[in-house]
This record gives C-alpha cells, sequence and structure tokens, in this order.
C-alpha cells in the first residue's frame, strides 16, 4: 500500500502543483507529502519535479509517469469497485462538493441518512459558492448551479429550479419599485454581487419582450457567500438575483417581495457532475442516485405554495 499512497501523492501534487496542497488535499503535513514523493523518484531512479523556493515544475519524467500513474490508479479504483459490487458492500471516502446554499439545504442534512445506509463509506464535504474545480481538487460528485466549463464531466440534472429578484419592502419603500432589468440600471438600484475569484460574468441576464437580455447592474455590496447576500437583502441593502428554493421562506412570510417582475431571470440547472473516470465505483453511483432522490424531495417541499 506504500507504493500506491507514494503513487496518489505524487499525482495530487503534479495536478495540483503545490506540495502543501497535494498534503491538505491527502490530509497529511507537507513533510510527509515530500517524503513520499523523494521516496518515489528514489524508486525510479529520476527526479520527478524540479524544485526551487518558489516554484515546483514537473520534469519530462514526471509528464511521462503522470501519464503512466493515472492509469495504475484508475485500474486498482477498477478493481476495488468490482469487488465491492462483488460483495454489495461500498467502501472507501467519497468526496462531495456543493455551493453553499445547495449543500446546507440539499446535501448536508441527507449525508447521515446515507452514512446509516453505507456504514463503511467516508463522507468528506466541500462547500463553496466559487465554481468549484472537481478534479484539481479531488471531487467524487460534485452538486452544481448552471452549466458546467468544464465538458470532460458526466452531468445529471435533477430539476431545473426557477430563480427570482426580490428585496425587502423596506427597500422598495425607501428606493421604490423597479419593474423591469431596465429600470434597475436607468434607476441606479443597489443590487447584491455574487462574485468570487475567477467570476467571468457580472451581468444579470433577463427575459425580455425583446429576448434575453444582459443587464449591467451594480451595487455597494458584494460577496461570494450567497446566504450573506440574502441576509444584506433580508437587512434592506438591495436586491438580490436568487433561487427561489433560497429565499422561499422569506417571501411566504413577506420579509422579501419579488420586484422587477415584468423582466425575470431564467431558471437555474441543479446538477450532479461528475468525473467520467469514476462512473464506474459503486458508491459514486449510490451516492449520485440518493442524493438526485433526497434533493428532488427537498425542492418539491421548499417550493410548495409558491
Amino acid at each position: 500500500m506504500s507504493y500506491v499512497n507514494n503513487l496518489k501523492m505524487f499525482v495530487r501534487v503534479y495536478e495540483l502543483g503545490n506540495m502543501s496542497a497535494a498534503a491538505r488535499d491527502q490530509r497529511t503535513s507537507p513533510a510527509v507529502a515530500s517524503g513520499r514523493v523523494s521516496e518515489m523518484e528514489k524508486q525510479l531512479g529520476v527526479r520527478l519535479f524540479n524544485r526551487t523556493t518558489r516554484s515546483l515544475q514537473p520534469t519530462e519524467n514526471g509528464r511521462i509517469f503522470y501519464e503512466g500513474a493515472l492509469k495504475v490508479l484508475q485500474a486498482i479504483s477498477d478493481a476495488e469497485a468490482a469487488v465491492a459490487d462483488a460483495t454489495q458492500n461500498p467502501r472507501g471516502v467519497l468526496f462531495v462538493g456543493a455551493p453553499l446554499g445547495v449543500g446546507r439545504r440539499f446535501v448536508a442534512p441527507n449525508l447521515p441518512d446515507f452514512k446509516a445506509l453505507y456504514p463503511q463509506i467516508e463522507l468528506r464535504l466541500r462547500l463553496s459558492d466559487r465554481i468549484l474545480d472537481v478534479a484539481a481538487e479531488g471531487l467524487d460528485v460534485a452538486l452544481h448551479l448552471g452549466r458546467p466549463e468544464d465538458s470532460g464531466l458526466k452531468m445529471r440534472v435533477i430539476a431545473e429550479a426557477p430563480r427570482i429578484i426580490c428585496a425587502a419592502p423596506a427597500y422598495v419603500a425607501r428606493r421604490g419599485m423597479p419593474v423591469d432589468g431596465a429600470a434597475l440600471v436607468r434607476e441606479g438600484h443597489d443590487c447584491l454581487n455574487l462574485r468570487y475569484p475567477g467570476a467571468k460574468e457580472f451581468q444579470w441576464t433577463l427575459r425580455t419582450p425583446a429576448g434575453l437580455q444582459k443587464f449591467d447592474i451594480s451595487g455597494p455590496f458584494e460577496s461570494d457567500d450567497g446566504d450573506v447576500l440574502t441576509q444584506w437583502a433580508l437587512d434592506g441593502h438591495g436586491i438580490v438575483l436568487k433561487p427561489v428554493f433560497e429565499v422561499a421562506e422569506h417571501l411566504r412570510a413577506g420579509r422579501l417581495v419579488p420586484v422587477a417582475e415584468k423582466s425575470p431571470p431564467l431558471p437555474v440547472s441543479l446538477s450532479i457532475l461528475t468525473p467520467h473516470r469514476r462512473l464506474r465505483d459503486p458508491k459514486v453511483r449510490l451516492f449520485s442516485d440518493f442524493i438526485a432522490a433526497r434533493c428532488k424531495a427537498t425542492l418539491e417541499g421548499l417550493m410548495r405554495g409558491m
């Protein structure tokens, strides 16, 4: 197993380009990560990385070895999956990623039930509203809102989630009720933006009588946490564009009200993303089926009466 562990560490160092990041990913220390890579180099008799105090770059031998290492690890994974299928006893660690709102509402509450069904599967949940790099972060399954940028992933659509533009009654009383997207811009409304490092688009795409149109909205606040934006909207600080399931309880209670209703946003796809090479892993299939069913039931419950 030590050779396999060294191989896994080499692959993660190669993919992440950083010894410390790879160590965190493999739940160990940078010293252990470095030692495993050095041991691999000693066994092979070649240098796999050129190291300086500021950078770590794979050598030509490292690039060649990476391709072979992936095939070896995939073969081991396939063999383990076959055994798990044969014994109907799935086991191992499952890394799951999701946006904050989705993770808190759809994923986290259901993980204990999945664990109870499959006690030998260990679960690791990663939540972030930035775009998750499924491959680089070593995720087995990721919940996603929207269309993925990585076409190399298997996408399973769970549902189309409607979205809404809304604000607190206090904000509307103070600033007026914008009738559409054009009014949001023309009247200089305070729009609350979800922004994160690497975000490529800061516009709202809305449906208008002339078709889809992008509006360059702006405002005094932005965050990479969607629930923070919701709280700012509840406090009367601006207008927010959200999946309805994230604000349904506030809409029913009147704490938020729809605005710009003449140009509503498009719904957003709630999907499961999986690397193709992991589709044969029974724990990935089992979790995908389980969480898809739970997500649908939760979404229907949140949307009831809307």
